[in-house]
């Protein structure tokens, strides 16, 4: 099939009207987003102080926590705008707050405030305003500040991806690779000895050089 260039598909849509859904011009942007989060090394935690709607609510699904302030709202509200929900979000909504209550806010559409996210588990914790940026900043510098940057990288990319496993042996081949792998490192041994030492660890490793060899264990994914 012939596929213009230009026009109103951005190159997605022949010139006898049919579409290729395999093009680059039909993938979702805030898809891109969430895929990119999703990969990082780092852990992510949103802090929603205010509207969350739409591409605003479904980004923040791939992070790894999220806070909110008691002035926060979100909205799953796709089907209200003749829409679908978009950015993963069907991967991802369902895995945080389980399947009955992503289709509830999906279905609805309608606007929720903080205390009914607490509820369904789509936020860790609420707080007022001015408490926010704080408590977030106070989880970011208890990672940053207790554990190895490496062994976090690791797990942030074991937990996610092992939400797709078929069975627990799945989890049980990564688990012993990657335990294995970070046992004989320098940054197990400063751990241990920090602790019997009673003083802050100081973690050699880095995650630009010191990722073990299995690492990345994935087929890299491409849009077709």
């Amino acid at each position: 099939m012939d596929y213009e260039a230009g026009g109103g598909g951005g190159g997605a849509v022949g010139a006898d009207g049919g579409v290729d859904y395999s093009h680059e011009a039909v993938r979702d942007g805030g898809g891109r987003v969430t895929l990119r989060i999703f990969e990082s090394l780092k852990p992510v935690i949103a802090a929603v102080n205010g509207a969350a709607v739409g591409i605003g609510a479904t980004m923040q699904l791939a992070m790894d926590v999220r806070m909110a302030s008691e002035a926060a709202r979100f909205g799953f509200v796709f089907a209200r705008r003749g829409i679908v929900p978009e950015a993963g979000s069907s991967w991802f909504l369902p895995r945080l707050v389980g399947i009955s209550q992503a289709l509830e806010w999906c279905f609805s559409g309608r606007v929720f405030g903080a205390d009914e996210a607490l509820n369904g588990g789509l936020v860790r914790s609420v707080h007022k305003a001015d408490d926010l940026l704080p408590a977030a900043r106070a989880l970011a510098l208890e990672i940053a500040e207790n554990t190895a940057p490496v062994s976090v990288a690791l797990t942030r990319q074991m937990m996610w991806r092992m939400l797709g496993a078929v069975s627990p042996w799945d989890a049980h081949r990564l688990d012993s690779r990657a335990i294995w792998a970070r046992g004989r490192t320098e940054d197990a041994k400063e751990g241990v000895m920090s602790f019997l030492e009673k003083r802050p660890p100081v973690y050699p490793d880095k995650v630009s050089r010191d990722m073990p060899d299995f690492f990345p264990w994935w087929d890299e994914q491409v849009y077709k």
